[in-house]
């Protein structure tokens, strides 16, 4: 959804605006071409040394409107303060995984290919996906897959991982995937796609904390807009999206008297509001030519 992300955000010439994921540079490099030539700035994040090479090198013809930070995007607010900056005209999180992550085998982040189970974003971070396999109790295993991946098998996948590992760790996604499907039965594997999609996206996000820090960081980032500035979020699934639109209707509808009350008395006032009732879902045609995109949403607010 490069299009209506870049329109969502309605870059200014001369202003100010942040992309919290990076990755590939494709969303910055749009932005930063609608910069080119003006006072303005984009400030770019992630937490991946590799996404933050490639990057550079995409964002060159446009280095003298960006600036590259390594950094976790719950700390946009050091970040943005750091640089001096005091207010911004826009931001965009793209909470999917990249498709480099996914199609780097010694990332560990597929199951469709054979690479030592790590899963980080970030190779700093001492959590991996191997540690949580091949350390964390059967009942923590079992959370993990059943709240974050929303597997129905999760207390069976969680019984054969330990019974597993204790013949010996398991090190490789093609393992741990062959591990998967001794615990989903025959029938649910032909119905339901593949059989570690939903374990390999819950180990993903606990690796990598990414449900926790979502609300705080736009949170953060809606205090820095300036008036009419926006925060565009892309989400990939429904965990995802249900904070995204709950921490948005927090901010939007804040006021917290009971419903009885014939008016607010708490005070708290809105500070954003939202560009449509409804999030905006990908093309028929980007669908067609994307396949990643099926459940791609788009959620943007507005500051007041």
């Amino acid at each position: 959804m490069l299009n209506e992300c870049i329109e969502a955000l309605n870059v200014k010439d001369g202003g100010v605006y942040v992309d919290c994921t990076t990755g590939g540079a494709g969303h910055s490099s749009e932005i930063a071409k609608k910069l080119l030539g003006t006072s303005g700035r984009l400030i770019c994040l992630d937490r991946d040394e590799e996404a933050i090479a490639a990057a550079s090198k995409r964002l060159e013809p446009y280095s003298e409107v960006v600036t590259l930070v390594r950094s976790n995007f719950s700390e946009v607010g050091e970040v943005i303060r750091s640089l001096g900056i005091e207010k911004i005209d826009g931001a965009l999180i793209d909470l999917g995984a990249s498709s480099h992550q996914f199609d780097s085998p010694e990332r560990g982040f597929s199951y469709r290919f054979s690479g030592r189970l790590d899963m980080r974003m970030d190779n700093r971070d001492k959590l991996s996906a191997y540690d949580i396999v091949n350390t964390f109790s059967e009942g923590e295993i079992k959370k993990i897959i059943f709240e974050y991946g929303e597997e129905r098998f999760a207390p069976k996948i969680a019984h054969e991982i330990v019974k597993e590992r204790a013949n010996a760790p398991i090190e490789t996604t093609d393992k741990l995937v062959e591990v998967i499907r001794r615990a989903i039965p025959q029938k649910a594997q032909r119905e339901g796609g593949h059989p570690a999609k939903r374990t390999f996206q819950a180990l993903r996000i606990a690796v990598n904390n990414e449900l926790e820090i979502i609300a705080p960081t736009l949170k953060t980032l809606c205090s820095l807009l300036n008036k009419e500035g926006r925060v565009a979020v892309l989400t990939f699934h429904s965990l995802e999206d249900r904070i995204v639109k709950q921490t948005f209707g927090e901010l939007e509808n804040p006021c917290t008297c009971p419903a009885s009350f014939p008016v607010c008395v708490c005070g708290k006032k809105a500070s954003v509001k939202a560009l449509g009732k409804k999030p905006m879902l990908p093309s028929k045609e980007e669908l067609e030519n994307n396949s990643r995109s099926h459940s791609a949403k788009l959620r943007v607010v507005e500051k007041i």
